[in-house]
């Protein structure tokens, strides 16, 4: 029962050539130095600065692309690994999408609240990021545009955006939304 690693991408979503984003791993630890592993291999290490490291890409090429993972070490020994991140670099074909979080951006706990990723493709998907998260929240379809948390709570509060694709002969996709923030009071 080491502690637990979060690995994410800021901004989350896919990459395009040339863009950037950075990887953040966080852990409620001590001293220590998070090691930046890719496909298996090595990259680098990086002493926590607070409870986290962060990692940058800049101008992203299908090099990046690829298995990330964060092992946290206190001297030589390995006290924990987080799970695997994906991370994807592609061009952007479609229109960029809109996110609209209904009832609006502050509400009470408890309430009901639809988030809506709206874009003029008919037959795209969407991803939902908070950002924060190592994986996407929903994919939603064209068929079902919305999605919705029952009862908000304070844990749901955060930055939310979405990003949309198409799987005709190839993946295409979206740029990523701009980002909401919900507030849950």
């Amino acid at each position: 029962g080491g502690p637990t690693i979060s690995i994410f991408l800021k901004p989350p979503g896919v990459i395009p050539p040339g863009g950037s984003t950075t990887i953040s791993c966080s852990c409620q630890c001590d001293n220590g130095n998070f090691v930046l592993y890719k496909n298996g291999h090595q990259l680098r290490t990086m002493e926590l600065r607070g409870n986290r490291a962060e990692f940058s890409i800049c101008n992203a090429t299908q090099e990046d692309r690829g298995a990330y993972s964060c092992h946290y070490l206190a001297g030589d020994n390995v006290l924990a690994r987080s799970e695997t991140l994906e991370v994807m670099v592609q061009e952007f074909r479609l229109p960029r999408p809109v996110l609209s979080i209904l009832p609006g951006l502050e509400v009470t706990a408890g309430a009901y609240v639809t988030f809506r990723c709206t874009i003029s493709h008919s037959k795209a998907g969407c991803f939902l990021y908070l950002e924060g998260q190592s994986n996407t929240l929903d994919l939603l379809s064209k068929e079902e545009d919305d999605f919705i948390i029952s009862h908000v709570h304070k844990g749901n509060g955060g930055h939310y955006s979405c990003q949309c694709f198409t799987k005709n002969t190839s993946l295409e996709w979206s740029a990523v939304s701009k980002t909401l923030e919900l507030v849950v009071r």
